[in-house]
């Protein structure tokens, strides 16, 4: 990004509130990690504050806020939870802006929902599963495990957990087997 005109950050100031953190960084939302740390760095020398120093105070002004922008733009996107929380975020339409906080809660939460079900049944077959995990008891965790995939077929940790349920109940089988 080269130098640009004091009239032009100031319109870009002006205009930061409608810009998404993508099109702040000139980036696509498809972009890769990689392409999201270069356009950060990019984007960061131009707008650095100590860069700019020599500017008038409005423009330094303006100079800071862009620069707080994009620093906040890539700690949400360099992130995969929180740049997931923001991609659904800004899809729903619901702004272009995301407090760190928000990001982290959000992505959090998706996580809770994956490891321990986004639905009440779900929640409930899983902790039923745990548990007979914890007595060595394979056979009602698969069972358990498989009603927990019948409310949430879209759930790859419940599918991770049946795997090795399954692997384990087989070892089982097949050590009583060989006796």
């Amino acid at each position: 990004m080269a130098n640009l005109a004091p009239t032009e950050i100031t319109a870009l100031a002006g205009i930061l509130a409608e810009l998404d953190y993508y099109q702040l960084l000139h980036l696509e939302p498809d972009a890769k990690p990689s392409d999201i740390k270069r356009a950060y760095h990019e984007t960061s020398r131009t707008f650095h504050p100590d860069s700019n120093r020599f500017q008038s105070p409005e423009v330094r002004k303006a100079i800071d806020e862009i620069a707080k922008r994009i620093s906040e733009a890539y700690s949400i996107l360099r992130n995969p939870r929180r740049r997931k929380a923001y991609d659904q975020q800004v899809a729903a339409k619901a702004g272009v802006r995301m407090q760190l906080a928000e990001a982290e809660a959000a992505g959090n939460r998706t996580q809770t929902e994956a490891r321990e079900g986004r639905t009440p049944q779900g929640r409930q077959y899983f902790n039923l599963a745990t548990a007979s995990l914890r007595q060595s008891d394979f056979a009602s965790a698969v069972r358990n495990l498989q009603t927990a995939i019948t409310f949430e077929p879209d759930n790859p940790f419940f599918k991770e957990q049946l795997a090795q349920a399954r692997k384990k109940l087989d070892a089982k089988l097949d050590a009583e087997h060989r006796r």
